[in-house]
């Protein structure tokens, strides 16, 4: 799937032409281009390469699957690989969509690997704000990561409201089943992920601001300060989240502890308490004569040392919290 759009002087004139139209808009030195593939084959991909002398080693990565965030720099053009995410805390996956992008002062070219991340609310925002478009590519560019950012911010407050109901339940007195300690370390894995494609991100975000390499327009620069902002924020927010989880661990572990020394007191005591009666009773039970052998009274003293003695080891385990 390929989308197009031409703009001039910041309006739109052109949309959803043929690639083979690109040439002839970008004749003009007023023009700006943006073209879109989605899952592009080889041949579409290098066609595109040949127009525009995109080097091959940028070509090269935006059909390989899984680069990590980051920027190159090459004669033409910049590259530049960033991935939009989607977090289901439901079943603990991270949806990660890898979105490369050929950036030059007249056009941008954006390949994703997949239709997991939508454009449409991209363009919504490159449609509303007509007075910035006139900055061309630097104001594409800047509504395409300013939406990838977005996507961060809503896979933070997801992680955080997970982990707030985790920090909640750990104290219940229910024991944590099987199933929910393999969700905890489901999303446990889905942060590490996310953290290893937002800290990049900073470094990606800082290049496109350095003036030497730069296609960012010097109105845009608090627009790309802000965004380079928000993934600090981002990256702040999931070193705090990391050093939660590390927390919540260590608590549950030595809540589990605590409640296995419980139950470990409790039965002891419980033990301690019924091996009287089998002492005494086993006593009494010898065939020699004993203080109250073949009288009444000796089972009404047997039963009496069993009643006082049992009763005086459970109020002391009660006095002490045991039972």
């Amino acid at each position: 799937m390929v989308r197009t759009r031409v703009y001039c002087k910041g309006l739109l004139e052109a949309e959803d032409f043929p690639v083979a139209d690109i040439s002839e808009h970008l004749d003009r030195s007023d023009t700006v281009v943006w073209v879109d593939f989605c899952g592009p084959s080889k041949d579409e991909l290098h066609e595109l390469a040949m127009e525009l002398g995109l080097h091959e080693l940028a070509v090269e990565d935006a059909l390989s699957p899984h680069q990590r965030p980051k920027l190159d720099h090459y004669a033409s053009h910049n590259f530049l690989a960033c991935h939009a995410v989607d977090l289901n805390v439901d079943d603990g996956t991270l949806t990660e969509t890898e979105i490369d992008a050929f950036i030059n002062k007249r056009w941008l070219v954006t390949v994703r690997k997949d239709e997991n991340f939508s454009l449409d609310p991209v363009i919504a925002r490159w449609d509303r704000s007509t007075d910035l478009a006139v900055h061309g590519v630097s104001f594409l560019l800047y509504g395409l990561l300013d939406a990838v950012v977005d996507s961060y911010f809503d896979a933070v407050q997801r992680f955080d409201e997970f982990y707030d109901q985790i920090s909640e339940g750990i104290f219940a007195e229910r024991p944590i089943p099987p199933s929910e300690q393999k969700h905890w370390f489901q999303t446990r894995q889905a942060l590490i992920r996310f953290h290893r494609l937002v800290v990049p991100m900073r470094e990606a975000v800082s290049g496109l601001m350095r003036r030497e390499h730069s296609t960012v327009a010097d109105d845009l620069y608090p627009y790309y300060q802000d965004v380079y902002d928000h993934v600090l924020r981002v990256t702040e927010s999931t070193d705090a989240l990391r050093d939660l989880i590390s927390t919540i661990v260590e608590t549950n572990l030595s809540l589990r502890d605590y409640r296995t020394n419980q139950i470990a007191k409790q039965v002891t005591s419980w033990a301690a308490i019924i091996a009287v009666p089998t002492l005494i009773t086993g006593w009494y039970g010898m065939n020699v004569p004993y203080p109250g052998y073949g009288e009444e009274w000796g089972v009404w003293l047997a039963a009496l040392l069993v009643v006082v003695v049992s009763g005086g080891l459970y109020a002391v385990f009660r006095k002490r919290d045991w039972l």
